[in-house]
């Protein structure tokens, strides 16, 4: 039976993926390497020390995995203070509907606590979340299982009551591990990601219709 909604937050609540894209490009450049785009694809829905520690052995970067994470969390918090853009459609109705019907709603994602607070003060979504787990508070990151067994812990709902809304490979296994059901979220700006093991894909939010899953757990 369905008792928990947990979301994803990056190209799930805002389309934020191609500005941490831009991000990390400009991040790469401000330490001297050149990367692109397409080679960060791999790493959507993982956390950046897991990322980080990847790519500055690949480069054999100098600095700190804590200095590149704090020179870049400093740009992406700054931009999203000043982002000119809204939550991704239907996430607002999306959230109005579960809380209305009394399900409890969580994040789970693999950007820093402070990014994602700094989102949902934003966008005045903080009241919607009962809980907030980050893949960098816990021991691994997805596509392991953790971040998602975390929130499940903190809404106090066994992991396969929960459904789970992702747009990332990564993420979609994280849930998958975790025992969860899996709404793929096929959004174009989170890159070439194969969603094949999620439960159900949709191509927007507004595809989702929560009376729908309510009936069928029923």
């Amino acid at each position: 039976m369905m008792k928990a909604v947990i979301f994803d937050m990056d190209c799930v609540i805002i389309d934020s993926e191609p500005m941490h894209l831009d991000v990390d490009i400009k991040t790469m450049a401000y330490f001297g390497f050149n990367i692109t785009g397409k080679e960060l694809e791999k790493y959507v829905g993982m956390t950046s020390p897991e990322m980080w520690r990847d790519i500055r052995s690949e480069y054999n970067i100098e600095q700190s995995i804590e200095e590149i994470i704090n020179y870049q969390l400093e740009r992406k918090v700054n931009i999203i203070r000043d982002l000119s853009i809204e939550p991704i459609e239907g996430i607002r109705e999306l959230l109005f509907e579960l809380k209305s019907h009394g399900i409890p709603i969580a994040i789970a994602s693999s950007s820093a606590r402070r990014f994602i607070e700094e989102v949902l003060r934003k966008f005045d979504l903080s009241h919607y979340f009962q809980c907030i787990a980050s893949g960098e508070e816990v021991e691994r990151g997805k596509p392991a299982p953790d971040v998602y067994i975390e929130a499940a812990k903190e809404l106090r709902v066994h992991p396969s009551d929960c459904i789970v809304i992702e747009d990332s490979r990564n993420g979609v296994r994280a849930a998958k591990n975790a025992g969860m059901k899996c709404i793929g979220y096929q959004n174009i700006n989170s890159g070439n990601q194969d969603l094949s093991e999620a439960d159900s894909i949709v191509h927007g939010i507004t595809e989702i219709n929560i009376k729908d899953l309510i009936s069928e757990e029923e």
